[in-house]
């Protein structure tokens, strides 16, 4: 596979050359990976969205809506919108700040800028060459790594390592103490760029977790990650249910995986991600287990939007 994947990285070189990024007018955030999907994108844009609100801004988010139907630009209304038009993730994401589908980031990010945003988040979007971009951050799992370091199909990544974080000024490496120790020792001599860890930690809400029997499901790109959530704070989970990034979660199939949750005496639980995907009259039955980014340096992140004007 290694010749294929030689060609489609240069596949990618060449079309990112041969862009002629358009200046929104306002700092254009990227969140984007190297990798493809499970990296932690979310999660860190929701942070970051956060993090920009509490300073003043008004960041708006603009993605292509993957798996969704909506061409755009079109700003997304959770009260109106489902998972099908929008694409789960910034279906996730409305709930943070303004969020536009669009399939052409140029006409998304110029709707967004009419709209009042004084900042630009892409979610994804590092080997689009659309936009310029004014901060652009790499987002990798720490226990995945960049795999073996190979693009597609020879290995999971989009372009090559250098290749990719020479156009980036950030990488956020997300796990836990000891997955941080194991990305430094099979990457650290390749990172040339500032870097920053940060965990995913469970958002307080009242709820105890601990000793809880639960059925896992999760449609995410690494579901693995979401499991060992569960059993760190103490789920006792009975089985877990692995599907598709970004799966359609028909009818059928959860009141299935509900009737084996209610035969074992247990609950049914999903990440925030694919809660946003499951049918209206079903979203009260399962439950969404809610995890929130944390940057083991503030002071250093602090820095780097600093850095680019914000």
């Amino acid at each position: 596979m290694a010749p294929l994947g030689a060609l489609y990285a240069f596949a990618t070189a060449r079309r990112i050359a041969k862009g002629t990024p358009v200046d929104p007018g306002v700092p254009v955030i990227c969140v984007g990976n190297l990798s493809a999907g499970g990296t932690g994108k979310t999660p860190t844009v929701i942070a970051l969205v956060e993090r920009l609100i509490a300073k003043g801004h008004r960041p708006h988010v603009v993605s292509k809506g993957y798996g969704g139907s909506l061409i755009g630009p079109v700003q997304v209304d959770p009260t109106t919108h489902n998972a099908s038009e929008t694409g789960d993730e910034p279906l996730l994401i409305s709930a943070f700040c303004p969020v536009w589908v669009s399939k052409d980031r140029v006409a998304g990010a110029q709707a967004a800028v009419q709209a009042g945003a004084d900042v630009i988040f892409l979610d994804d979007g590092h080997q689009d060459p659309s936009l310029k971009k004014t901060l652009s951050i790499v987002v990798c799992d720490a226990k995945r790594g960049f795999g073996n370091g190979r693009p597609i199909p020879a290995g999971p990544l989009r372009e090559p390592i250098g290749t990719g974080l020479a156009r980036a000024q950030l990488l956020v490496t997300i796990g836990t103490e000891t997955m941080q120790g194991a990305f430094d020792a099979a990457h650290g001599d390749q990172i040339r760029i500032s870097r920053l860890a940060a965990h995913l930690a469970p958002l307080p809400t009242g709820m105890t977790w601990k000793n809880m029997r639960a059925l896992a499901f999760a449609g995410i790109g690494y579901p693995d990650k979401f499991f060992a959530s569960l059993r760190e704070e103490g789920v006792e989970i009975i089985r877990t249910q692995a599907l598709a990034d970004h799966q359609p979660l028909d009818r059928r199939l959860m009141q299935r995986l509900l009737a084996e949750a209610k035969a074992a005496s247990a609950q049914l639980v999903t990440t925030e991600k694919d809660a946003v995907r499951l049918p209206i009259d079903l979203q009260g039955q399962i439950l969404a287990f809610p995890v929130r980014l944390q940057f083991q340096d503030e002071q250093a992140l602090d820095q780097a939007l600093s850095d680019a004007g914000l």
